[in-house]
């Protein structure tokens, strides 16, 4: 990765600033992408702007910032007719070009109020940019060596800024805005926010498998993201057909994997709402969440049953004098250490079985890891 400084005056940065929404916020003549598809929207508070302008005003130095230039092939090779987007630093580059457009006042007072020596003192001011220019493959390990400080990005937000393009836009407009068409549908389904990417995040995680970044690669020059939301609007869909009593454990549950398993599964809702229930008034599951995977899979582990207490463990060891109480075990005459085992239940939990002392055995630790891979 090649990396420059260079200083970039307000006058130069603000000069062609214009603000077309979802279309894209440009300034520095035209030159300067501000908010690439990749980045979130405004999130400065109104203290963290006016810092900025203050800090600003009074000439001290800002934190540096980082364009990537992307040079149209065809132009020189000098910045004359070089574009550029902002990699970090686009908060504060917002701050200054929406305080100098007069969209915000500071103790009341625009910038077209000041005097216009005040006005020229900002113009001039000089902000240190670090232009960096290199091969699509460098430019995510870079990002986030520079994501050190200031609203953090999350992993999604990283990936956006490698593949970012015409899918990437469309996507956005889906999955990525306040009240989109995502949080919309499935608000009852998912956690995270939209603006910090997660319901992207969470869509592109089920499409792919937890391979995110291949699907998004092999999809970048694609014009819509027309596939993802299909499959989303699907899986969403599904589980309101498949559960449809809503309840607040739903939002942690891994809905695309469990659609991409059972989706063609002949399934009876009102059969599966009433062990739903019944399971969720079980005070033997203490993992509520994974109530719906069990009515699907038969998995206890999705359950996260209630253990046996340490004290019943203890009791069943030395009434069965360390033997390991599996009739099958290849060291039956052994006698294993209390830590060496692990407590069963004799009547399966799914059959009606209790953790209580009266339902407990001990295993030696390869029997029950045994017994509970079958």
């Amino acid at each position: 990765m090649k990396i420059q400084p260079r200083q970039v005056s307000v006058r130069a940065l603000t000069s062609g600033y214009v603000d077309s929404g979802d279309a894209g916020v440009v300034g520095f003549d035209g030159q300067l992408n501000i908010r690439p598809a990749y980045q979130r929207e405004f999130v400065y508070k109104d203290e963290q702007r006016n810092k900025v302008i203050d800090t600003v005003r009074k000439g001290y130095p800002l934190n540096v910032m980082y364009w990537v230039r992307n040079p149209d092939p065809s132009a020189p090779a000098d910045d004359s007719l070089a574009k550029f987007e902002v990699l970090d630093g686009q908060q504060r580059t917002l701050s200054i070009c929406k305080y100098v457009n007069s969209d915000f006042s500071i103790n009341e007072q625009y910038f077209h109020n000041l005097t216009q020596d005040q006005k020229d003192a900002i113009l001039n001011y000089e902000l240190t940019v670090y232009v960096c220019e290199g091969p699509e493959s460098e430019k995510l390990e870079w990002f986030r060596t520079i994501n050190i400080a200031g609203e953090r990005l999350t992993e999604q937000e990283l990936l956006n800024a490698v593949y970012t393009g015409p899918w990437l836009s469309w996507a956005k407009t889906r999955f990525s805005k306040p009240n989109c068409p995502a949080q919309a549908m499935a608000s009852d389904y998912l956690t995270g926010s939209p603006i910090r990417q997660e319901y992207l995040e969470t869509a592109l995680s089920w499409i792919s498998g937890d391979k995110p970044a291949s699907y998004m690669a092999a999809h970048q020059s694609d014009k819509t993201a027309v596939e993802l939301w299909n499959y989303f609007s699907g899986v969403i869909n599904w589980v309101k057909a498949t559960f449809p009593v809503v309840r607040k454990e739903m939002k942690s549950v891994p809905w695309g994997t469990l659609y991409n398993k059972h989706k063609d599964d002949d399934l009876d809702p009102i059969e599966l709402e009433k062990r739903v229930a019944e399971l969720m008034q079980d005070e033997e599951v203490t993992r509520k969440a994974g109530v719906y995977a069990y009515v699907l899979t038969g998995q206890e582990r999705q359950l996260s049953l209630r253990a046996f207490s340490d004290k019943v463990k203890r009791e069943t060891y030395t009434k069965q004098a360390g033997i390991c109480a599996d009739g099958a075990c290849p060291e039956k005459t052994r006698i294993f250490k209390l830590d060496e085992m692990e407590a069963d239940h004799i009547d399966p939990w799914h059959a009606g079985g209790r953790s209580i002392a009266s339902n407990c055995r001990m295993l030696c630790k390869g029997c029950n890891r045994r017994k509970g891979g079958t």
